[in-house]
Order: structure tokens, then sequence, then C-alpha cells
């Protein structure tokens, strides 16, 4: 008998699994990772990226060791960081933070990187680090503002949501844009196809 393949996620993004439900694939459970992401003295951001989505795959991979609910499971795993140069901009909590993180990056370039791990039924590790360049315009003091009202800045790392009010900030973009929004779809899903997840299984139309 061939046991049909689970995919675990191991994030409570709502924006990740929307993106994975977006290319067919719904993951059969949630796993969110708690860990310290504090980041190492000089790590470079794109460094940090590919080092926390690792933790957390291992973290879920420990979670669920000698569980017999998943005998043949993928575990993904991921970790966005926003950066101006080898500054990070961390998630905004408080609205100083979020108009600090608008201020830097008014008409500059920033970079988002995600990270992604996959952990194969054989407990192989496979990962990619993803890059992408964005330029916003040059905002006015009215623009940001604006935004900080619009409360889309809370709980984002570089102070906006891509795929909000934030998007007609957007002067440039150079790579992929769903890894702005915090999952890079294209290469995540060669990553589970070359692996051997069947990506297509709910792609049949119902009828």
């Amino acid at each position: 008998m061939v046991l049909s393949s689970k995919l675990i996620l191991a994030s409570g993004s709502p924006r990740r699994l929307e993106l994975l439900k977006q290319a067919g694939i719904t993951p059969d459970h949630l796993m969110p990772m708690d860990l310290d992401e504090t980041p190492g003295k000089a790590e470079h951001p794109r460094t940090l990226a590919r080092r926390l989505a690792r933790e957390k795959a291992e973290a879920a991979q420990s979670a669920i060791k000698g569980d017999p609910a998943w005998p043949n499971r993928y575990i993904l795993a991921a970790d966005t960081v926003v950066a101006l140069g080898r500054r990070l901009l961390d998630k905004t909590e408080m609205v100083s933070e979020a108009s600090n993180a608008l201020y830097l990056l008014s008409g500059r370039t920033h970079r988002v990187y995600t990270g992604i791990c996959l952990v194969t039924p054989n407990n192989g590790y496979r990962q990619k680090i993803i890059e992408t360049r964005v330029r916003f315009k040059r905002l006015s003091r009215m623009e940001i503002d604006s935004y900080l009202a619009s409360g889309q800045w809370r709980g984002k790392a570089g102070g906006y949501a891509i795929q909000g009010l934030a998007g007609s900030f957007v002067a440039k973009l150079v790579g992929s844009y769903s890894n702005v929004v915090g999952l890079p779809l294209l290469e995540t899903v060669n990553l589970l196809s070359g692996e051997g997840y069947d990506v297509h299984a709910n792609w049949l139309e119902p009828g």
C-alpha cells in the first residue's frame, strides 16, 4: 500500500497559508514554531533568514519525532527578513517603529529575503534562499501618516504589507512578488515537486 504524503507547515502565518492555497496546496497540519529570532552578531540578513528557516524545520521535526500519525510527511518552514543594506527592519508593533521604517524606506531600495527549508519523508533537508529587491517611491508625510492610520503596518517586517495599501508605494520590484508577501511560490512549489510531493493533487476540477 502506498502511503499518501502529508504536509506540515511549520508556520502560523495566514499569508503563507493563503499563498500555498493559491497554488492548490493545503497543508494537513499547521505547526508554528516559537523560536528566538535574535540575529547573531554581524549576521547578514540573508544568513539569518536561512538559519531561522532551518531551525523552525528542525524544531517541527523534533516535535513529531516518533509520532505514528506522520509516517510519510513533509515539513515546510520559512522565514522572511526585510533589510536595508545590512540593517534589519523588524516587525513593527508600535506606530513610532512603523513610522521610522517607512521614512527609512522612502525613495530607497531594500531587500526581502525568504529562507525556505523542506524536510523530506526520509529526513533529508532541502533549502533555498530567495531575494527580492523593492524600491519605494519617495513618500510624503501625508502618505506615511495616512498609511500609519490604516493599521496595516502592525506586525509587519519593515512596517508594511505589499499586498495591501503599501502596494501603491512600490516604484520597482525585481524578483518574486510572493516572496515579499511571505513565501516565494515558484521556488516553494518547485522544491516540493522536486522532492516527490504531489503539488497538483487538488488541481482536478470537481464534477
